[in-house]
């Protein structure tokens, strides 16, 4: 298969793509940062096709394209370009960022990756890894979490387009914890799990044609407790 992901300069992003250089599989890689997809290149010159691509810039999309035929077509999309801080005293210059970043910067890729196949009445298969801070809003890092929100949403919705229009569009929506990465490089976080072992997990869900992945079981049961919550008592629990 020839897979693109878009955020594959560092963690998630760059252990998913050598898991699936590992099981022989063509990589796009694209990212702001060139110098980490050249030497991935470098190691996998008859496997991995690299670009730069800041998921911010108008050109963006058609950079995909580009990429898409460069690599010699798109069977899967991976989305794992992001960026999220902690942000309890509200800087509006922070939370504004994230929301570009996980919102427009989002939204222009996985549309682009979507119109690609139905343009071409082609199978495809468009995954992106939110985050189990989706499912609640935390104070901690209030856009962080909304925006992450509103990408399972919007995943959620082009899996209906894909059903109404009779597109043969696979959506999987990836949910990681803490995953150790430069993201959490500051705080001590709890359940904290390798980039590898996500990407293991990212990897096998997709050629499963999974609709949604949690990594892991952990993060499986703290969903469904922190579901659980009433509001009243979600809203005054003590976070750091």
């Amino acid at each position: 298969m020839n897979i693109i992901i878009v955020g594959a300069s560092s963690g998630i992003g760059m252990a998913t793509a050598r898991e699936f250089l590992r099981l022989g599989h063509r990589v796009g890689v694209a990212a702001r940062r060139s110098a980490p997809l050249l030497a991935l290149q470098a190691e996998y010159p008859a496997q991995v096709v690299c670009a730069t691509i800041d998921i911010n810039a108008p050109e963006a999309s058609s950079q995909l394209l580009q990429l898409a035929e460069d690599l010699g077509g798109m069977d899967v999309y991976l989305h794992s370009s992001g960026v999220g801080h902690e942000n309890k005293e509200l800087d509006p210059g922070i939370e504004l960022d994230i929301v570009q970043t996980n919102g427009s910067g989002f939204m222009r890729m996985v549309t682009a990756a979507f119109r690609y196949w139905t343009s071409r009445g082609q199978r495809g298969h468009l995954a992106a890894i939110t985050s189990v801070a989706g499912t609640r809003g935390l104070g901690i890092s209030p856009a962080y979490s909304a925006t992450k929100r509103m990408q399972s949403q919007y995943l959620e919705a082009l899996s209906q387009i894909s059903h109404q229009g009779h597109h043969d569009i696979a959506i999987t929506d990836i949910l990681p914890g803490f995953v150790r990465t430069d993201f959490i490089a500051q705080r001590n976080y709890p359940m904290v799990i390798s980039p590898e072992k996500t990407a293991h997990h990212i990897v096998k869900g997709i050629l499963l044609r999974r609709r949604r992945i949690v990594i892991d079981w952990r993060y499986r049961v703290l969903i469904t407790l922190w579901s659980a919550l009433p509001r009243c008592i979600w809203e005054r629990l003590p976070f750091p």
